[in-house]
């Protein structure tokens, strides 16, 4: 089970207690910085999550192959984002067919998929009411975050919901 989430350099402001009739400050940096991750999740707990500038065709290809490296075979559960159909995906998936088997998600539908689950879990640990001194600090903060979270999710549940 595989996805993709952008973060963005910035603060997300949620309820917090304070005392009454006190004004909290909430510094923000107005960035419009992103990164983005992809990650994938295996039915054994195994996971990989990856960091990249962008999210097209050529990143998402370079981390299918990365995944296949480590997964050799595999059935994939990908949603419809347009980058998971470009020609070069397709094709990749298409020399790989014996060891890589594709069911589409359907689509908008991200209760079926796990992946949901790990970035929102990631937005809440690293981003609200949270600031980050730089971008770097930012990125550094998520590498880290994915690279030694554990998120141990029941995969199966998630693929076998009623669609809400």
């Amino acid at each position: 089970m595989l996805d993709e989430s952008v973060f963005i350099h910035d603060v997300i402001v949620k309820r917090v207690w304070i005392y009454k009739d006190y004004r909290p400050i909430v510094r923000v940096t107005g960035s419009h910085n992103k990164t983005f991750v992809f990650g994938a999740l295996s039915i054994d707990g195994k996971q990989l999550f990856r960091q990249y500038n962008k999210f097209n065709a050529y990143t998402f290809l370079k981390y299918l192959k990365e995944l296949h490296k480590k997964f050799h075979k595999m059935i994939l559960f990908m949603d419809n984002a347009r980058q998971h159909k470009a020609k070069k995906i397709i094709e990749y998936l298409e020399e790989n067919k014996a060891t890589i088997t594709v069911i589409w998600l359907p689509t908008a539908s991200p209760e079926f998929n796990a992946v949901e689950e790990c970035w929102r879990q990631g937005e809440k640990d690293l981003f609200y009411c949270r600031l980050h001194k730089g971008f770097k600090d930012m990125r550094k903060s998520i590498s880290k975050y994915y690279r030694t979270k554990r998120f141990n999710l029941n995969i199966v549940r998630y693929l076998t919901r009623e669609a809400v």
